[in-house]
């Protein structure tokens, strides 16, 4: 699924909230926010009701997910940065929902980078 968003985004930030987390399966999720009139998708995602006023949608082919929308937003949809070809082209710029981030996030920085490391063949 290939998706195009116009216009810059209005807010980028690293979410540590205990719905992100349980959805993706990762100890955070990075999001960015634009228009969603000016959002577009080349297939229809799946839809998952993440709480009784947002969804979240999913590429039904990968599984990856795609956005986040709330019905209080309005014309606004979260878009996962890591789903983008060039994540680094748009970098969080805050952490949001810190209170629930994981113990052990606050340290992750300090953790021993292992370049060569390659994940093990099944």
């Amino acid at each position: 699924m290939r998706y195009q968003a116009e216009g810059e985004p209005f807010e980028r930030a690293l979410c540590h909230c205990e719905l992100c987390r349980r959805t993706t399966g990762a100890p955070a999720v990075a999001w960015f926010t634009v228009r969603e009139s000016g959002f577009r998708l080349t297939g229809e995602p799946v839809r998952y009701a993440s709480s009784e006023h947002a969804e979240r949608g999913f590429c039904g082919r990968c599984g990856t997910q795609i956005t986040f929308r709330d019905a209080a937003y309005g014309d606004r949809i979260d878009i996962t940065t890591a789903s983008l070809d060039d994540p680094d082209a748009v970098p969080p710029a805050e952490q949001i929902w810190v209170r629930s981030r994981l113990g052990w996030m606050a340290d992750a920085h300090a953790l021993p980078d292992d370049l060569e490391r390659r994940p093990t063949e099944v």
